[in-house]
């Protein structure tokens, strides 16, 4: 059965000024602890009385005790009133250091090449903040999942969250491996797809994407076929690889497979450009010390990146045109 809560107005008014009376049994003690006048904590006390329908203590001109009511009372109210002191104090402790738990919402594409070593360089810092990590191919509501930031790529992240780039625009690349180019040609021009096995993979939104090009500074759109549809990039880079057919992937994904030559580059020339990888969170007001760090971290990290990033001639031109 559901139940409806109201949280009354004022409704813990005058409790810390009931507990310590009820604990020096003197107004004037109590007064002095919390800083105020005894009249003010004799006010407090009375309209808490008021408010709860009992009397509370009993006052003498030479003692104040406690009513059975006021017995009842303090013994519910003080384990609730020190768990909600000890709440603030966590929560404040929270405000003011880089400590807590950081959830991260990430493409799985995006952990072994560029979150991993991230994560690595800032649990050594901030041993304090522990960091879980939600790899998934779809697009996630932070806020309503409970994520503190996500990660992406620039042209998937809303126009109302603040982003913090995390890696140069690059291309988005066909690759093939030479055993499949071997087997079946090598593409030329964007048409001759027609005849090739295409890896796809199908959006967060249940479509499956087309492959997109650009001739010039013309944008193209391709709708290719295959035998594969995968949901993330890993599974088709590694499709490409065992010689499924040809995939088309962001170019980082694809460095490490192609250097080994797993891979094999085809239609540069035709590369369209993503705008990059971004780290993206709700609200420059709302963030935490503990996001904060790692915002901080990632910047750093960022800038030591891009300074060693070195794209391909093709990207390059791309990257200029």
């Amino acid at each position: 059965m559901k139940q409806n809560f109201t949280v009354r107005q004022g409704a813990l008014d005058g409790v810390e000024a009931f507990l310590s009376v009820a604990q020096h049994r003197s107004f004037r003690r109590a007064a002095a602890e919390l800083g105020v006048t005894p009249s003010a904590i004799s006010q407090a006390v009375r309209t808490l009385e008021a408010r709860v329908g009992a009397a509370l203590f009993i006052r003498t001109t030479r003692s104040v005790g406690l009513t059975e009511a006021g017995e009842r009372f303090l013994s519910r109210a003080r384990p609730a009133f020190e768990e909600l002191v000890a709440a603030g104090e966590v929560a404040r402790d929270l405000g003011q250091r880089p400590a807590g738990l950081l959830r991260l919402t990430v493409p799985r594409a995006v952990v072994p090449i560029l979150l991993e070593p991230l994560i690595a360089s800032f649990c050594q810092a901030f041993p304090e903040v522990e960091v879980e990590i939600a790899a998934n191919a779809e697009l996630v509501d932070i806020a309503a999942e409970g994520f503190d930031a996500g990660i992406r790529l620039g042209q998937f992240i809303a126009a109302d969250m603040v982003a913090v780039r995390l890696t140069p625009p690059f291309p988005f690349v066909v690759v093939g491996s030479p055993e499949y180019l071997s087997r079946m040609g090598r593409p030329e021009r964007i048409d001759d797809l027609r005849q090739h096995a295409c890896i796809r993979i199908r959006r967060s939104n249940g479509s499956i994407a087309p492959w997109s090009f650009v001739n010039g500074n013309k944008p193209i759109e391709a709708i290719v076929s295959g035998p594969l549809i995968a949901h993330d990039f890993p599974t088709m880079l590694g499709a490409a690889v065992e010689g499924m057919g040809l995939a088309q992937v962001p170019e980082p994904i694809a460095a490490g497979p192609v250097k080994a030559g797993k891979l094999v580059h085809v239609l540069e020339q035709f590369a369209p450009m993503a705008p990059g990888v971004f780290l993206y969170y709700p609200s420059r007001h709302q963030v935490m010390p503990k996001l904060r760090a790692f915002i901080d971290h990632v910047k750093s990290r960022a800038d030591e990146r891009r300074e060693g990033y070195t794209p391909s001639a093709q990207s390059a031109k791309n990257l200029r045109s």
